[in-house]
């Protein structure tokens, strides 16, 4: 989850134990996980780290790639060798990889816009897109550079409509397929509370609807997603994705910016939205991060597993105090997202703030609910993040309504996620 754009918080408080003790074991729930799940994330990392490093070799990467041209950023050979790294990890033909992409969802109205003209039908196959996409899209709002202002028609169906996913929800609007030039995933759940896609659920669903309409372009938001599975959407037929580095593949360490990667003509045309026809994919300083990019990718496969290690111990430990969890600490992870339903906004606001005291930045103050413009309830974070808004650290938020829920996410290490865990034990009941 990305973050809230405002916080409400008090400094020097203390938040007081939960007077029923939980008689929940971390040494018994992580002997059981270490014999179950987490050798399936072992493998993963080692297939998708094995893959990494392969770009890096295969296109021999060196310390002259780090240093930066100034200016327009003409034959900047490290971005070339950037985009070039990134695209083979990621299974891609082509990508583009933007310190200049302000966020994830930057990066996904430009591929929106490089793959949608006026007349154009978008599709959403995953129901409602993320908040931040609705005024993008046109959903909310009157902003004049919507897609829907400029003509792009959207509709959406939904592959998770019944609670499970399916792909016969999606296959019976063959009108409604047919008739679209861009079909839409979510990869992630956002802020619902379906289970977010797996790789596998992602390919029968691609080739079902390609049976309908095999020229669409299939798009992928796939934040919070890469380096969970062995397989990234490019790879099993998705035309093009995108994604935020200060997510998943910045390995934690990436300070800005985003991707988007697949069919290098798709690619190509996105980025021509990002700078100008014209000048497409040639230009552009890279301030000197070249090395912090290729870094944030080198570590990101191992990193993202350290963040799973952690969720399933989340779901783990909190499902066992009766709380209702999702995905449960035994489900395939398909981002790194955890959902906990605390039951009473004091479960959910002291979980926050406790989660704030064992976070490394900022662990001298205290949230409390606030009311953020676009949200209906009023919300309470915790983010003690090195980056500001980095979700693969860890974090978490939840909007203060029943069932209480807050999203807990990232993780750079496993030993901040447990002893965070072991705090957040104590607070609520």
């Amino acid at each position: 989850m990305t973050p809230l754009p405002a916080r409400a918080m008090l400094v020097g408080m203390t938040i007081p134990a939960s007077p029923i003790a939980p008689q929940v074991s971390l040494d018994t729930i992580e002997r059981r996980l270490s014999e179950t799940v987490w050798p399936s994330l072992e493998s993963v990392c080692f297939h998708t780290f094995e893959r990494t490093l392969n770009a890096f070799t295969r296109y021999k990467v060196g310390e002259e790639h780090f240093s930066s041209v100034t200016g327009y950023g003409h034959d900047d050979l490290g971005r070339q060798v950037t985009d070039a790294v990134f695209a083979d990890a990621l299974q891609a033909e082509a990508a583009l990889v933007r310190l200049q992409f302000a966020s994830g969802t930057h990066a996904l109205s430009v591929a929106l816009n490089g793959c949608l003209h006026h007349g154009h039908v978008m599709l959403s196959l995953t129901g409602h897109p993320y908040d931040t996409l609705e005024e993008v899209i046109g959903l909310r709002g009157d902003n004049p550079q919507s897609l829907v202002a400029k003509g792009v028609i959207y509709k959406e169906t939904d592959c998770f409509a019944t609670g499970e996913f399916s792909t016969h929800t999606v296959i019976k609007e063959k009108q409604l397929l047919a008739s679209a030039q861009v079909l839409y995933i979510q990869r992630s759940r956002g802020y619902s509370l379906r289970p977010a896609m797996t790789i596998d659920q992602m390919e029968r669903l691609i080739q079902a609807v390609r049976q309908v309409n095999p020229t669409a372009v299939i798009l992928v938001d796939n934040c919070y997603g890469e380096f969970t599975d062995y397989n990234e959407p490019t790879a099993i037929g998705a035309d093009l994705m995108a994604g935020s580095l200060i997510k998943n593949p910045g390995g934690g360490i990436v300070p800005a910016g985003g991707y988007i990667a697949g069919r290098s003509d798709l690619v190509e045309a996105c980025a021509s939205v990002l700078t100008c026809p014209g000048v497409g994919s040639k230009g552009g300083y890279t301030f000197e991060l070249t090395r912090t990019l290729l870094q944030g990718l080198f570590l990101a496969p191992s990193t993202v597993k350290e963040a799973l290690k952690g969720m399933s111990l989340a779901a783990a430990v909190f499902g066992e105090m009766n709380f209702e969890v999702t995905p449960a600490w035994q489900d395939t992870r398909s981002d790194v997202i955890q959902v906990i339903h605390l039951k009473t906004a004091k479960n959910l606001v002291q979980f926050c703030q406790q989660l704030q005291q064992v976070s490394p930045i900022n662990s001298g103050v205290m949230p409390i609910p606030a009311v953020v413009p676009g949200y209906g309830d009023e919300v309470v974070m915790a983010g003690g993040t090195f980056i500001d808004g980095a979700t693969l650290e860890l974090s978490a938020d939840g909007p203060v309504r029943p069932p209480y829920t807050v999203f807990l996410q990232g993780g750079l290490t496993y030993a901040h996620t447990r002893l965070a865990v072991q705090k957040l034990m104590d607070v609520v009941q």
